[in-house]
């Protein structure tokens, strides 16, 4: 921990001439790759992600007023305050602070407290921002955790997990847990298998013959910034409606594809079937919704439709559903070979990855030209398997490298992607590197 070491040391130097004084404790969390299971948790199924090393820490100091003071040392992210008993988030800018906020009133709310004491906050973070390496949510676990810390509090990880994801709403993105899950459960040396409903993670050990690489597309795209996410997560639960309908069950109360898969006791391959003869691969119009369920275009919009899905014309329901059941099935095979071993382990693996990222690119549409180029490219260089990992639209890929072609690797994809391109401006260590499973969030009182 020589890095982190080195960056507390630094961090305290820098809390002390902005606030002049010296921070009481330290609280870090780890961004996350998703290694396979994407924009499936909010759908109600498991994912396979891992902590990486990269991480947000935050200097505190509590203080008697009641005013929340954050900084951040990257200068591009402004200074603000507020009053820690008027917290006010607004869903039309995802600026940094708010993300803050999010954690902060996620455990006031969940103790309802008033009359909060105050504190100041220095951020520090080294995840590349719009990366898809889950930075956002790092912030809102940090942040939960700072708060807790402060007040003198205590709850589980687990319980922690679950506040910060449904605070993270407040800033408008419908996401499922993962990135906060995999923030406070993960251990160092492992990846998880997370499940939800109850919330809980298992060890999955990954090959010892094999590394993880990000490389880093260098399209920045914030969920919170853009409907696209917003859209697939109402795709998903019309299409658990109509599926509900189709067979026969009380559609009302289905939110979730899983819960539709739950409810006829089926497998994940035969629910691929029966999204094959209930659904229809043109896109639905908002009035052919309503037909199939049988309610006006009013109930769509005002009890089924988030605000900012009101105005959608087309939803994709074949695709999304066809999409989500069958990664659900592939993070299924992804366990189930880590745990067997075989002796072709790696390359199954990688098939899994790639048919993962073919099946977002094609199925959920939640690629881009960038992130395919890059997924060619790890793959021509010696990659068994490579994908886009996190929302998409951007961001990053992982790849599933062996071991003895890590540095032709490395040197190939940086020539080949980075300096072909004016996109070498980007930091290079941010741009591509492989990654070990990282340990998740901790409290450290001393520098």
């Amino acid at each position: 921990m020589p890095v982190l070491y080195d960056r507390l040391l630094k961090l305290k130097e820098m809390f002390n001439s902005k606030f002049g004084s010296i921070p009481k404790f330290y609280v870090r969390a780890p961004g996350r790759v998703n290694i396979i299971g994407e924009h499936i948790d909010y759908c109600g199924y498991s994912v396979l992600p891992m902590a990486v090393e990269q991480d947000m820490l935050i200097a505190v100091e509590p203080v008697k007023t009641h005013t929340l003071q954050l900084a951040n040392t990257n200068p591009l992210y402004p200074d603000f305050s507020t009053s820690a008993d008027n917290i006010q988030i607004d869903k039309t800018k995802p600026l940094w602070h708010n993300y803050f906020l999010c954690g902060f009133k996620g455990i006031q709310e969940h103790f309802g407290l008033s009359n909060l004491t105050g504190m100041n906050c220095l951020v520090d973070g080294n995840i590349p921002p719009s990366s898809g390496l889950s930075s956002s949510s790092a912030l809102v676990c940090c942040a939960g955790l700072v708060t807790l810390t402060v007040l003198g509090l205590k709850l589980s990880k687990v319980e922690l997990a679950e506040i910060c994801a449904k605070s993270e709403r407040y800033i408008g993105t419908e996401g499922g847990g993962m990135d906060q899950s995999i923030s406070f459960l993960a251990e160092e040396g492992t990846a998880k298998l997370i499940e939800f409903s109850p919330l809980r993670a298992t060890d999955v050990k990954l090959p010892s013959r094999a590394v993880f690489v990000i490389a880093n597309s260098c399209v920045e795209m914030n969920k919170a910034a853009t409907s696209h996410f917003n859209i697939r997560v109402m795709e998903c639960r019309l299409a658990a409606k109509l599926l509900a309908k189709h067979k026969g069950l009380p559609w009302e109360a289905a939110l979730r594809l899983e819960e539709v898969q739950a409810r006829l006791g089926v497998s994940l391959e035969e629910m691929l079937l029966i999204t094959e003869d209930a659904l229809h691969p043109e896109p639905y119009s908002p009035e052919e919704v309503c037909r199939c369920l049988g309610i006006s275009l009013w109930e769509l919009r005002t009890q089924i439709l988030s605000p900012n899905t009101q105005d959608v014309r087309v939803f994709k329901l074949y695709q999304r559903a066809k999409h989500v059941y069958s990664e659900a099935a592939r993070v299924l095979q992804f366990k189930k070979i880590c745990e067997e071993a075989p002796d072709n382990m790696v390359q199954l693996l990688g098939e899994l990855m790639n048919q993962s990222h073919v099946s977002c690119r094609d199925m959920y549409e939640c690629s881009c030209p960038e992130l395919d180029q890059l997924v060619d490219i790890c793959r021509k260089f010696g990659a068994h398997g490579s994908r886009l990992t996190g929302a998409g639209w951007g961001g990053c890929t992982v790849s599933i490298v062996p071991v003895d072609k890590l540095p032709s690797f490395l040197a190939n994809v940086h020539e080949a992607y980075y300096q072909r391109s004016n996109r070498s401006l980007a930091p290079e260590k941010q741009s591509l590197f492989a990654t070990k499973p990282g340990g998740g969030a901790l409290v450290f009182l001393e520098a």
